[in-house]
């Protein structure tokens, strides 16, 4: 057995839990929220037979997609001058995924 455990931006996670049932994984999601973005994420826990985990990491990469924003950098109340004074672009979503071995699994 295996845990993999996914954080996808929010605009994706409702897409991936419907593919997840779609396929019959089951998960747990859990809403997370990121530090660099302050964007809210959630973070999907599978546990799965080893021999299906290349089958959920396809779905999570063909339902989770990467794509470009834009981050208005940090109002600073200093004299000193901002580096950065207007949006940048900054590319969000796609996912980041662990895959982690399971001593035991129980279902009660």
């Amino acid at each position: 057995m295996k845990l993999v455990i996914a954080i996808v931006q929010d605009k994706d996670a409702g897409k991936l839990r419907s593919v997840f049932i779609a396929h019959d994984i089951m998960s747990t999601k859990f809403a997370t929220a990121g530090s660099f973005l302050r964007a809210g994420n959630s973070t999907f826990f599978v546990a799965i037979d080893e021999e299906r985990v290349p089958k959920v990491l396809d779905l999570i990469k063909e339902t989770c997609s990467a794509r470009q924003s834009y981050m208005t950098p940090p109002v600073t109340l200093s004299n000193e001058p901002v580096d950065q004074p207007f949006p940048i672009e900054v590319q969000v979503g796609g996912a980041t995924v662990m895959v982690v071995p399971l001593d035991s699994f129980h279902q009660f």
